[in-house]
């Protein structure tokens, strides 16, 4: 009887302990961008809008409206600039002022520099992105900017070396 309760108790502990485990990986130590930005993407998914979508290349624009086909794949370059990676766990400072959660990393090997998140009461009201990415060929600089059923919108700098520096931006407007 003695053997099976001291069974029973270790197999309590060790399971008391994966579950442990398991919570800490499953929280985020910063704002979860990756969550917020999956689940608007279902839910524009659903809702199926219209949007007046300008892509700028080399100063020259074009503007389509259009139904986004896959809302995931439009939204993965902000989904990527998630700062909740293993690797880069503990390399931001954060700060909430006047509604809003400032997220800065001076981490050269982490190229997003800052992440901005406003709210109106609970509910986000803006995301803006800074991504910083550098080596001794390339140097690029991206700035996203996310307001919920408003805009999105993507801009990029590039500079590779020995070539002209390059310049895009792209626009999505809520109909």
């Amino acid at each position: 009887m003695m053997k099976k309760l001291f069974l029973f108790g270790l197999a309590l502990a060790l399971a008391s302990c994966t579950l442990k485990e398991q919570e800490n990986k499953n929280t985020k130590a910063y704002f979860d961008l990756e969550g917020y930005l999956k689940k608007e993407a279902l839910r524009l998914q659903k809702a199926k809008p219209l949007i007046n979508k300008t892509v700028v290349v080399g100063g020259k624009s074009e503007t389509h409206k259009v139904k986004i086909a896959d809302w995931k794949k439009e939204l993965d370059l902000f989904i990527q600039s998630d700062i909740n990676k293993a690797a880069w766990r503990g390399s931001f400072s954060s700060s909430l002022a006047n509604g809003m959660s400032t997220y800065t990393s001076q981490n050269a090997k982490v190229p997003v520099k800052k992440l901005e998140v406003s709210f109106k009461g609970n509910k986000v009201s803006a995301i803006r992105i800074f991504v910083s990415n550098t080596n001794d060929l390339y140097k690029s600089n991206d700035s996203l900017s996310y307001y919920p059923d408003s805009l999105y919108q993507i801009k990029k700098v590039q500079q590779i070396r020995l070539r002209a520096e390059k310049k895009y931006e792209i626009t999505g407007k809520f109909n």
